[in-house]
């Protein structure tokens, strides 16, 4: 699943200027004339960052309380009298404010290195060396992983990218001591899951749509599978806790 960046403002030019300069590897912009719109991206869609114009609905200023994993940005049309206003958003929890028609040329980039994808993958950073992947192949699988994490992915998925047998891949994947690539394909899913639980925002449910299982209780299987805890504990764990407890000896399942 693409993750997406839903931006509201009320003027063509300004969204327009998020979507030009957005890398399109990176996801895909989706332009909102409300923040109803917004809401229900949000309610229905991996989100990885928001762009909105606080001048066009004020009512936006709660959104970074209920979902402050998912870093929220303000493209306004600021003036030197809106310090009040730029002090409001900043206490919201914004991650940053863009200046309509002074920064349009870099705001696609500028949002696109700080999505909730680049929060995630650097809380998992260092997981390539902690989990011993030190073939080129495992790298590249583990890459693969990421990539595919929202979404349920199968060891066959991950080989036919990387243009090899799923019987290759597992064999090679496992090397060297190596966790079994099902269980960290598990353990990219629940770091992903336990990310956006951490948003007060969604619910069990609304994660488990989100990302594609097959229902709460598939997901608190593989919680419990690799973290041995449950989806309302993941929201305490995030990432970087999911690998953590990974490690603590939940690194093997069934070949």
């Amino acid at each position: 699943m693409t993750a997406i960046v839903p931006v509201f403002h009320p003027r063509r030019e300004a969204r327009l200027a998020v979507q030009r300069g957005y890398p399109r590897r990176a996801g895909t912009v989706r332009l909102c004339r409300t923040v109803s719109a917004v809401e229900q991206l949000l309610a229905e869609r991996l989100v990885d960052a928001v762009v909105l114009d606080i001048k066009a609905d004020g009512t936006v200023v709660t959104l970074p309380a209920r979902f402050p994993r998912i870093p929220m940005f303000v493209l306004s049309a600021f003036k030197p009298e809106d310090g009040a206003l730029l002090a409001t958003c900043h206490a919201a929890g914004f991650a940053g404010a863009l200046v309509e028609g002074v920064d349009n040329a870099v705001a696609g980039e500028w949002v696109s290195a700080r999505t909730a994808q680049a929060g995630r993958r650097a809380a998992l950073a260092d997981a390539p060396r902690l989990l011993r992947l030190t073939d080129p192949l495992q790298r590249a699988a583990w890459d693969e992983v990421l990539r595919r994490a929202a979404q349920p992915t199968q060891t066959a998925h991950v080989a036919a990218a990387l243009r090899v047998t799923r019987e290759h891949l597992s064999r090679q994947f496992a090397a060297g001591g190596a966790p079994n690539l099902k269980r960290v394909i598990d353990l990219a899913r629940a770091a992903f899951a336990a990310d956006l639980l951490g948003n007060p925002g969604y619910t069990v449910r609304a994660v488990v749509r989100i990302l594609g299982y097959a229902s709460p209780s598939h997901l608190s299987g593989t919680a419990r599978r690799v973290a041995g805890a449950t989806p309302q504990e993941l929201r305490t764990l995030g990432p970087r806790g999911v690998l953590v407890r990974f490690l603590r000896g939940r690194t093997r399942s069934r070949p």
